[in-house]
């Protein structure tokens, strides 16, 4: 196994989320690579996410701040220079969440932080998250990546991101604020450069070999260019403004579903699908299912049943949901 380590002084997110895509485009059978970085005074929303339901983005964007969005699902995340990001890139055969977990967990017990694991993407300490993670997959190329809030200012995080009321209560708090921590409250002492120090003997340790270390010159410089366009352009990063003329939005346990629609004699001409699901592809296929099917929730019900086979939790709740949808 040959491990790699790239670190970046770039806080440009355009230029680090192509960074990221080139990494996991380029990672080798018997590779595992981790890629640290930091993003200023930024949003990073997930693929399937709609961007003015979940930050403000006018607002945020008229005070300096650069929003993004990634390839990988779930939820908005605010970063700045007291949050370092990590990326485990890796194919099938070496992807192992639990290890990769281990890495950050292990760099925390470095300072004396009982790092727990909740659920399927946060990491705990003192029973609020400081680490947020997703994942993404291209063929058997992976992803894991996440945020490790060392001095984030917490002011900002909750100026400007603006989840769903039942997405909280779900987590039995008022605010997003009240459910994250920076790990300087539990250790005064800690610096990014430490953690960074830190994830990387972690990783070495995990995986009981020494990691190489990449530069910027050992990525492609063109593709590294068009993929920051790509991450820049504003199609990508916000959406197209539509209208609809029915909306369906629920809240079940594995993320929020929000369906747009455009509906024409008793027909679904257009359907688009918002979600902070942590797979991202079931909202596309879902929306493609219900492109030009009845305007009916049977029908509606049924599409979203033949995803079963490949998503059967997020089908299932979202076919038993449609189903008995009075307003369709």
């Amino acid at each position: 196994m040959n491990l790699f380590v790239y670190q970046t002084d770039c806080t440009d997110p355009s230029r680090n989320l192509a960074a990221e895509e080139l990494l996991l485009r380029r990672v080798q059978p018997g590779e595992i690579g981790l890629y640290l970085w930091q993003n200023a005074h930024t949003i990073v929303i997930g693929r399937n996410q709609d961007a003015w339901r979940e930050c403000k983005v006018g607002l945020f964007e008229s005070e300096g701040g650069h929003f993004v969005r990634r390839l990988s699902g779930g939820g908005a995340v605010y970063h700045d220079m007291g949050n370092q990001n990590f990326t485990f890139v890796a194919r099938k055969a070496l992807y192992d969440l639990t290890r990769q977990n281990e890495v950050i967990r292990l760099a925390a017990r470095r300072f004396g932080i009982d790092a727990v694991r909740s659920g399927r993407n946060d990491i705990l300490a003192g029973g609020r998250k400081f680490s947020g993670n997703a994942y993404y997959q291209s063929g058997d190329h992976c992803y894991h990546h996440g945020t490790i809030l060392l001095d984030t200012d917490m002011t900002r995080l909750g100026r400007y991101l603006q989840p769903h009321p039942e997405k909280l209560a779900g987590k039995g708090v008022a605010s997003v604020t009240s459910r994250v921590i920076n790990l300087k409250e539990l250790c005064p002492e800690l610096t990014v450069e430490a953690m960074c120090g830190a994830l990387i003997g972690a990783f070495e340790e995990i995986y009981a070999s020494r990691a190489s270390r990449l530069t910027s010159d050992d990525l492609p410089a063109a593709e590294w260019d068009a993929l920051t366009a790509h991450y820049k352009d504003p199609a990508w990063r916000l959406g197209e403004a539509r209208v609809y003329t029915t909306r369906l939005a629920k809240r079940f346990d594995f993320g929020e579903i929000d369906i747009h629609l455009t509906v024409e004699a008793e027909a679904v001409k257009r359907a688009e699908v918002y979600s902070d699901a942590m797979d991202a592809e079931f909202a596309p296929a879902l929306a493609q299912m219900l492109t030009g099917i009845t305007y009916d929730r049977h029908a509606m019900a049924q599409a979203a049943g033949s995803l079963a086979g490949l998503w059967p939790e997020e089908a299932g709740q979202t076919q038993a949901w449609l189903l008995e949808n009075a307003d369709v």
